[in-house]
């Protein structure tokens, strides 16, 4: 017959073992938000969860480690058929958030025995929260490859602009003459027609991993399976986008103040189109900011900036020296002649960063 001292014993190594598992879990997701995705929100939330999680006072630390055996633990050489010894990051982050998750689900069952004196909705609460935490960390570890390319040129392919150029043709010149980014823009057309077009530049900007950008539009975004979409102000809110987006789609968002940047960053944007820098033919209509509202902004957030408006190669270096992290353009490149040499040249003045 076991006795009540040697339960005791049993469940105050368990509680160890599970705390011990808590602190290892979040710390890994923790430092993945801080130093990886440089994630103040995130970090903080699972720095106070494993702190909350794990404080407790001296003299049951005392006991946890005093029944704590390591070495005579049956669970340590036991290994798992197929269990990987290599995995993805986001693998990674899934494989630990169900490792806490399991555990503090073990704490909340424990908790409820009398005598262990642990508070059961803690460990609930925090496991709920986690849940969340998870789908935010891996969905911008996901997202993180993504943004990585909005670094140099992006080309928006609007169909009016092209002035009746074949739209497939002339995003296949800009990406050969090295721009990184294709966002395709139609204010006009109707979306049954705008369809195979989105089509065929999704399969192109795949073949040369370039991203692939929807302007506006959601469900073509969805569609066609574009990498991500790209918002106005008057548009569909972001925490709207953000929730009808699978988690791997980066969502862009313009922008012509500090305030709607700041909100943008909050709101869940990958990154920050600003302008018009300069007076653009392709929006008459687009208020000029200047290089100093794009400093201004660069100093507010972290996400990277996209500079458009009245960019060519004259002005791109200094757009980029005031912050920009990409260009973006439609004039400069679409009304060239030669639509490769004219991205090349481009390319060639904005001195990459990231590169």
């Amino acid at each position: 017959m076991i006795s009540p001292e040697s339960i005791s014993s049993q469940i105050l190594r368990i509680i160890d073992a599970n705390l011990n598992r808590i602190g290892e879990g979040l710390r890994l997701l923790e430092d993945l938000a801080r130093l990886l995705l440089n994630d103040a929100v995130l970090t903080e939330q699972l720095k106070t969860m494993r702190h909350e999680i794990l404080e407790s006072d001296w003299p049951f630390q005392q006991q946890l480690l005093q029944y704590r055996n390591s070495e005579g633990d049956v669970g340590i050489d036991i290994e798992v058929p197929g269990e990987e010894k290599e995995r993805e990051l986001p693998i990674t982050v899934v494989a630990n958030s169900r490792r806490v998750q399991e555990s503090l689900r073990t704490l909340e069952e424990l908790a409820k025995i009398p005598g262990t004196k642990l508070d059961s909705e803690k460990f609930k609460q925090a496991r709920f929260n986690l849940y969340t935490i998870e789908r935010t960390l891996l969905s911008k570890l996901l997202r993180k490859d993504k943004v990585k390319h909005l670094y140099g040129l992006y080309v928006i392919i609007d169909t009016q602009a092209l002035k009746g150029r074949n739209p497939i043709e002339a995003a296949s010149q800009a990406i050969r003459g090295g721009a990184k980014t294709i966002q395709l823009r139609d204010k006009l057309g109707n979306k049954k027609e705008l369809l195979p077009i989105a089509q065929q530049l999704r399969s192109l900007c795949a073949e040369h991993q370039v991203l692939f950008i929807v302007n506006d539009y959601l469900d073509l975004a969805l569609a066609t399976d574009a990498d991500g979409l790209h918002l106005g102000q008057e548009d569909l809110p972001i925490p709207v986008a953000r929730k009808l987006l699978p988690i791997d789609k980066i969502l862009g968002c313009s922008t012509n103040s500090v305030e709607q940047a700041v909100t943008a960053e909050s709101e869940g944007a990958d990154y920050i189109a600003v302008g018009s820098i300069y007076s653009t033919p392709s929006k008459e209509t687009a208020k000029v900011i200047g290089l100093e509202r794009l400093r201004q902004i660069r100093q507010a957030v972290t996400l990277p900036l996209v500079a458009i408006g009245g960019i060519t190669r004259d002005n791109g270096a200094e757009v980029m020296a005031a912050g920009a992290d990409s260009v973006a353009v439609i004039s400069a490149i679409l009304q060239a002649e030669d639509i490769e040499k004219a991205t090349q040249e481009l390319v060639q003045t904005l001195k990459h960063k990231g590169e």
